[in-house]
């Protein structure tokens, strides 16, 4: 399988850094094509420009690669710290450009005289690993979970990806590396079963 995993942390070195380079390992190990990009590392410009906004513009060649691997990939992964309860600028500017209208996703008339979403992506398995200081209940109880609706029902969920897996590391700052190693046990654990089942 072709898998794309997108990593957006701005510090190298991160736990987020780790989880990403435990799941690319454990994927390759399966014999699974992944295509890693570190966006920070990479100079991904996140700034969704007028210029792009019509359905028919010339991309710039870098934005029409990764939305045409993104349109191919049969697996998408996220690994992003929790910021603000969404991800970081950096990815949401990457979500902005990369799941256009018409590649992505798009609206078919409903019979009603209205409109609903069409997913167009390949991928049947989405997976999204965030990193918090809030504790999980914390973030359930005071906020709604607001990571959880934005992957799985507005990204993934508009786009058409049938299974979504999100698991929220937390807290971070008060954890011990036997919990991150843990953490990071678990996180290959989760890919592998959930990309093991697509190829049987």
């Amino acid at each position: 399988m072709n898998i794309s995993l997108i990593l957006a942390s701005p510090k190298a070195g991160s736990f987020n850094h780790a989880i990403a380079h435990t799941v690319r390992e454990t994927l390759c190990a399966l014999g699974h094509e992944v295509a890693f990009h570190d966006l920070y590392a990479e100079g991904f410009d996140p700034i969704y420009t007028e210029a792009e906004l019509a359905r028919d513009a010339t991309l710039p060649a870098p934005l029409e690669s990764a939305i045409a691997e993104t349109c191919a990939a049969d697996g998408l992964i996220f690994v992003h710290p929790n910021y603000w309860s969404r991800p970081p600028a950096m990815l949401c500017g990457w979500v902005d450009r990369v799941l256009r209208p018409g590649r992505a996703y798009r609206f078919v008339p409903d019979g009603k005289g209205g409109a609903r979403p069409e997913g167009l992506l390949k991928a049947r398995v989405g997976m999204v690993f965030n990193t918090a200081n809030t504790p999980q209940e914390k973030e359930e109880a005071l906020f709604g979970d607001p990571l959880e609706v934005h992957w799985r029902k507005v990204v993934f969920g508009l786009c058409g990806v049938p299974t979504v897996y999100r698991r929220n590391f937390s807290p971070i700052i008060t954890s011990s590396p036997e919990q991150r190693a843990a953490w990071l046990r678990e996180a290959a654990a989760a890919a592998e079963k959930h990309f093991a089942l697509e190829t049987e």
